[in-house]
């Protein structure tokens, strides 16, 4: 799926090429299911881990992971318990991540946090 708002394109992209540095094999990027979406399908350290990303420019408004409400945490673990149902010859432990990409005003940096197992499932 074509992300449209350049701001999360580049958000997933900088999150893609943080994970890939700490050593996780990216599998697949927004993969969609009619009631939920995967930013990031990866595998580290023999964990399925599905990453949910948020962007944003600025904290005016808090933290890009103040964004992920309950009602979509519980679309993530939906939609990712499909995928694992789906996907056969995956890692059998799963967990949930968010990774939160501040972009700089001036564009010339970011500012990553990544948060391992969100939902504690």
């Amino acid at each position: 799926m074509k992300i449209v708002n350049p701001v999360a394109r580049k958000g997933e992209a900088i999150a893609c090429q943080y994970l890939k540095r700490q050593g996780y094999k990216i599998l697949e990027r927004n993969f969609r299911k009619g009631y939920g979406e995967l930013d990031i399908i990866a595998v580290h350290q023999n964990v399925l881990v599905f990453v949910e990303v948020k962007t944003r420019t600025s904290q005016e408004f808090g933290s890009p992971l103040e964004a992920i409400a309950p009602w979509k945490l519980r679309s993530l673990i939906k939609t990712a318990q499909f995928y694992k149902m789906t996907h056969k010859n995956l890692p059998e432990q799963l967990r949930i991540d968010a990774v939160s990409v501040i972009l700089s005003p001036s564009g010339e940096g970011e500012k990553v946090e990544h948060i391992e197992n969100i939902t504690g499932f």
